[in-house]
């Protein structure tokens, strides 16, 4: 499990835990029942305290990402395919909405943006 924390991230190291971790089971790179480090283990690794680690694995058991199996560890939960979908259709619309607004002071219009967005979907495709 690869996590990669920034010092300079506005985000608490909790939460880049926890998004990474997140990340990484929505994408398919984690599945369910794969054990995840220990709290211990993953602080020692990130040279953070214990409780940070604690914090993001509570945080993620608390979504239904992990399940907390006292006295074995955490493993990714199993995924409903239909609530992976919509949590990944909030993030996508919560990082569209922040886009508009940036379009909105830059003046810029409706079919500019559309454009840019085509583009920029199609861009892997080319």
């Amino acid at each position: 499990m690869d996590i990669i924390l920034s010092n300079s991230s506005g985000k608490p190291i909790y939460e880049q835990i926890a998004d990474q971790v997140r990340e990484q089971i929505l994408s398919g790179a984690l599945s369910a029942g794969d054990a995840l480090p220990s709290m211990r283990v993953l602080a020692k690794e990130l040279r953070i305290s214990v409780i940070t680690t604690k914090r993001a694995y509570e945080e993620l058991e608390r979504d239904g990402f992990l399940d907390n199996v006292p006295g074995k560890g955490c493993f990714v939960a199993p995924q409903n395919r239909e609530l992976l979908r919509e949590a990944q259709l909030r993030r996508v619309e919560d990082i569209l909405a922040q886009a508009v607004d940036e379009a909105r002071k830059g003046g810029f219009s409706l079919s500019e943006l559309q454009e840019l967005l085509t583009l920029l979907y199609q861009g892997d495709e080319l």
